[in-house]
């Protein structure tokens, strides 16, 4: 019987190590006390618009509703402690791009995750699922600079400031987190981009 016993749990210990090594890595994080459930947020943000990105959720993670950046102002990211703001010049290309501030809303990028779900909410309602499948950190050559190059923090390649938006902003549907990496006391130090894609 022992033998028995000692076979199964072997044989537990194998499938288990198989599932995590072969399936998709896709995440649902546990529910976070301080965020509001999906149908209150939906309900929160909503406000008849067809077409217009309202908020962004992650479960477990963040809850923020989106503001659209003014005309003309492609610099402009929202002061406000809980609003990411939607990249136009990524929308003119088919992309959700949301910027926040790492000091601000910015922060609960950090704690997304490759496999986390992600739910883009419209004015009308309508909710478009993603799935996080990639994530970037560069170091800014000249951190305050709209054109600087920058460093992979992973690879070390270099990469201007267009290639850089092309890798992350130019590639059909899905939605693009970006906020500042702060180090050494300066704030725009760095970038952290999250990639999501859409589910299938």
């Amino acid at each position: 019987m022992k033998s028995l016993l000692k076979l199964l749990f072997v044989i537990l210990v194998n499938l288990t190590t198989l599932t995590a090594l072969f399936l998709p890595a896709r995440v649902s994080a546990a529910p976070d006390a301080a965020l509001p459930d999906f149908d209150r947020f939906v309900k929160s943000v909503v406000d008849g618009q067809a077409g217009v990105v309202r908020g962004v959720y992650v479960p477990g993670v963040l809850a923020l509703p989106v503001q659209q950046q003014p005309a003309g102002k492609p610099g402009y990211v929202s002061s406000k402690e809980s609003v990411a703001t939607q990249f136009q010049r990524a929308a003119d290309f088919g992309v959700t791009g949301l910027l926040a501030h790492n000091y601000l809303a910015g922060r609960s990028f950090f704690n997304l995750a490759n496999g986390q779900e992600v739910r883009v909410v419209y004015g009308d309602g309508v909710v478009k699922v993603y799935w996080v499948a990639a994530m970037y950190r560069y170091q800014a050559l000249q951190p305050d600079s709209p054109t600087s190059d920058f460093v992979d923090l992973d690879t070390k390649g270099a990469l201007s400031a267009k290639n850089l938006f092309d890798k992350v902003y130019y590639r059909g549907d899905h939605v693009t987190f970006q906020t500042c990496i702060k180090k050494d006391g300066l704030s725009t130090w760095g970038r952290l981009f999250i990639v999501a894609t859409p589910a299938k």
